[in-house]
């Protein structure tokens, strides 16, 4: 007996000691699992966070010069936004970085309560060898207790190229003797030959084709370079015709070029073999422009109409441009620079028909309302909100955040009555939404909603109570008193039946005893 008991014992203080072994794991995991939950609620809270441009526009930045850039944080998450940064990418999310790294970080502190915004500033010096372009530059926010970015925004930038310093090459002032004057020295105070003569001029002094060396040209090479260009219009459109005119300078200050052919070269877009083909064409005639010279030191302009894809996406596209052109010996020159056309995509959506239940409310009373964006356009919708606004009721505001091209984004908002209307009254949905630039576009849609007074409310639903009032007719108390009737019924009949039957055999008794009577008398 003792024996078993000792045994118990030992079994009992095992399973003591695994359930102190196992149990702090458990505790453990469930704590995890909780901490990890937590973590990805605040992480779909932040899902209403949005990075703007204050401005609005593409920033431009020169070589060598700081500029100021502002950016616009918006907490629209649900929970204030705190121990955040916003940050630019330095590393390959980016392209390369067109600023000089003057610091480790570029983080800025964010603190923002939920519905309100935050202004960020960020000086940026534009290093000196960075070309004329544009750069698409990343932005993340980051807050403590998580890895990735709650959110990234991607913004445009351009960047001016340093101009080019054209110094004038030395002027050799050393007097040169003129084998047809007999001996005399040209140069300065002496006296000199004109242009039709066969010299040239250079720096106010003029040598003969025959004598001299060391002018421009003779030793260097006419330069035409690209200082610019605009497109009419502006905004170049994805699907439409535009005038690129672009903007030439000859560099030399005494050599004259001419006979310039230039041949404008697209980048090719397309997706499959049957849509492949260069992103602009021109209009009418070919690719190639002519033109007649350039003076020294003068400037030209040429032009061409070109027509964009209807399948571009929104970006630019950078356009090559050859040159050939002579100078004044004849001397063929080859030359290239390019340009970068930014081409802009229509936002194309539609929106489903509204379904809103129910239809009529009282005053203080809410209608839920809901439909689809259908985003059938090229091009991302960024920051998408819908605003509800009416006589009728409450300002509603529902944040949508960016919408993929070819992707659907539901908007459910619940409008509270305000006051009373004569029928369904207008209630407009106002639907904003930014591009890749920031610029913010709005589209709106109407709908219908009725809303009554809350006494005719009330009355409705007091007379729709009376009938409950019926249906809660006491079936049971009645049918048990019904039964206690019949009970008593049956038992009346039943006594009343005892008695009468008593009552004739007590008659038939009586008979029977008078006919024995009468037996007995005879």
């Amino acid at each position: 007996m003792m024996r078993v008991v000792r045994r118990l014992f030992a079994g009992v203080c095992l399973a003591a000691l695994l359930m102190t072994v196992v149990m702090p794991a458990g505790v453990r995991a469930q704590e995890d699992v909780k901490t990890e939950n937590d973590r990805s609620a605040e992480a779909k809270s932040a899902s209403g966070i949005a990075i703007t441009s204050k401005e609005n526009r593409v920033p431009t930045f020169e070589a060598g010069k700081s500029t100021t850039w502002i950016l616009v944080v918006h907490n629209n998450s649900g929970a204030d936004l705190t121990n955040a940064v916003l940050s630019p990418s330095l590393g390959d999310k980016n392209e390369e970085w067109p600023f000089n790294t003057e610091y480790q970080s570029y983080a800025e502190n964010l603190n923002i309560k939920n519905g309100e915004s935050q202004e960020v500033s960020f000086a940026f010096t534009q290093r000196e060898d960075v070309p004329t372009m544009r750069h698409t530059l990343q932005f993340n926010v980051y807050a403590q207790g998580f890895q990735d970015a709650l959110v990234s925004q991607k913004f445009y930038a351009n960047t001016t190229a340093k101009p080019i310093e054209n110094t004038p090459p030395p002027v050799d002032n050393t007097p040169v003797q003129n084998p047809d004057s007999g001996g005399q020295l040209t140069g300065d105070g002496m006296d000199f030959m004109s242009a039709d003569a066969g010299g040239f001029s250079n720096g106010g002094a003029s040598f003969s084709s025959g004598g001299g060396s060391g002018s421009e040209g003779s030793s260097s090479v006419p330069r035409v370079i690209v200082t610019g260009f605009t497109t009419d219009p502006a905004e170049v459109r994805a699907g439409s015709n535009f005038t690129l005119t672009i903007h030439l300078k000859n560099t030399s200050k005494s050599t004259r070029v001419r006979n310039m052919l230039f041949d404008l070269n697209a980048p090719t877009e397309g997706s499959d073999a049957q849509t492949v083909a260069p992103a602009f064409l021109p209009a009418s005639g070919s690719s190639s422009i002519y033109l007649e010279g350039i003076k020294a030191d003068g400037t030209a302009d040429i032009s061409i109409q070109l027509n964009a894809k209807a399948d571009l996406l929104q970006k630019p596209y950078s356009v090559d441009l050859s040159m050939k052109y002579e100078d004044k010996d004849g001397a063929q020159i080859d030359a290239a620079s390019s340009i970068s056309i930014p081409v802009k995509q229509d936002a194309r959506f539609e929106f489903s028909e509204f379904e809103i239940s129910p239809e009529s409310v009282s005053v203080g009373e809410e209608a839920n309302v809901m439909c689809s964006l259908y985003n059938l356009g090229r091009i991302k919708l960024y920051n998408v909100k819908a605003s509800f606004e009416g006589a009728c009721i409450k300002k509603e505001e529902v944040f949508l955040g960016n919408v993929e091209s070819g992707a659907t984004a539901s908007i459910d908002a619940m409008l509270e009555g305000t006051q009373t209307t004569e029928g369904p009254a207008n209630v407009t949905m106002t639907v904003s939404y930014e591009d890749e630039a920031g610029k913010i576009s709005t589209t709106t849609k109407e709908l219908q909603i009725q809303v009554a007074e809350m006494a005719e409310d009330m009355s409705m639903m007091s007379g729709m109570e009376m009938p409950e009032e019926e249906k809660g007719f006491p079936v049971i108390p009645v049918a048990v008193i019904g039964g206690i009737v019949l009970i008593i019924i049956i038992i009346v009949v039943i006594t009343k039946k005892r008695k009468k039957r008593q009552r004739l055999n007590e008659e038939e008794e009586l008979l029977d005893e008078l006919d024995r009577s009468s037996e007995d008398e005879r």
